[in-house]
């Protein structure tokens, strides 16, 4: 039984992975495959970033209350879609970068 728990653990944080990675796709074409560029030469490289700051990040666009480096327009436009389960997956997905 111990086993399958764990099984199923490790194959929901697989899924969930695969979900940051999905989602992080229309991110890539600003911040890169790796997060390794700084979004149209402003942002800070996001590469391996907290998932808690993302996060916050995310939401502060989302709201319209986060306007770093004048992005908040374009990055409120990018994440309005997203609900709380995406923008933490995609920001558990980019704390893996490398």
């Amino acid at each position: 039984m111990k086993k399958i728990a764990i099984a199923m653990a490790l194959a929901g944080s697989t899924l969930l992975m695969a979900d940051g990675a999905a989602l992080y796709a229309k991110c890539a074409g600003c911040h890169g495959q790796n997060g390794e560029k700084p979004a149209l030469g402003k942002s800070a490289v996001i590469t391996g970033q907290d998932a808690a700051k993302t996060v916050e990040q995310l939401n502060g666009y989302k709201a319209g209350t986060l306007n770093q480096k004048g992005m908040g327009g374009v990055m409120k436009g990018q994440v309005a879609s997203m609900d709380d389960a995406q923008i933490k997956e995609v920001a558990d997905y980019i704390a893996t970068l490398k």
